[in-house]
């Protein structure tokens, strides 16, 4: 049995259609807890940002990236040096679908409570910027950790060999 072809054109707007509100919503609402997003929506900031200390009164961090022909938004830790550099965390990060999609200067949008930034993006692989940025995650998880996805790291603890990081540099769009 097939369906007549003008009952096929006839609800073909009203499937655009809940697409489409389906997609906003999706936009609107995820990244969930585990699950990606879409476009990050907020108040868009321009000038750059020099100093990310004040990400470490936000308890996630929300990044988008590119993934193909299509944007791709995760939560994730972040947090900030004493010298208020950004890094990203990422653990067992070679298993991650975002992390393969992060080229050197991968341009980005991070977002950190209602605003988001324009960033760029890089892995960070010299070992004692790793363990700066891993030093920094402890301390941030001390006050905005727990629950089984963001257990609070003893004080001392060591940087393991899954653990990956990104810098985040403020991008300036013209």
């Amino acid at each position: 049995m097939s369906i007549p072809r003008t009952l096929i054109f006839a609800y073909l707007p009203l499937a655009v259609g809940i697409s489409a509100i389906s997609l906003f919503v999706w936009s609107s609402v995820c990244p969930c807890d585990r699950s990606p997003g879409f476009f990050l929506l907020g108040e868009s900031v321009t000038e750059p940002v020099e100093d990310w200390s004040f990400a470490n009164n936000t308890p996630l961090c929300q990044l988008q990236v590119w993934a193909g022909l299509r944007p791709h938004s995760i939560n994730l830790n972040c947090m900030a040096t004493d010298e208020g550099e950004l890094f990203l965390s990422c653990s067992v990060c070679a298993s991650k679908y975002w992390a393969q999609h992060v080229g050197e200067s991968e341009s980005g949008v991070l977002k950190l409570g209602d605003r988001v930034y324009p960033v760029s993006v890089n892995r960070e692989e010299i070992s004692e910027r790793l363990d700066k940025a891993w030093r920094a995650r402890v301390l941030k998880l001390q006050t905005h950790g727990g629950g089984p996805y963001n257990p609070v790291p003893a004080l001392d603890a060591e940087r393991p060999d899954h653990w990956w990081s990104f810098h985040v540099i403020s991008r300036v769009v013209s």
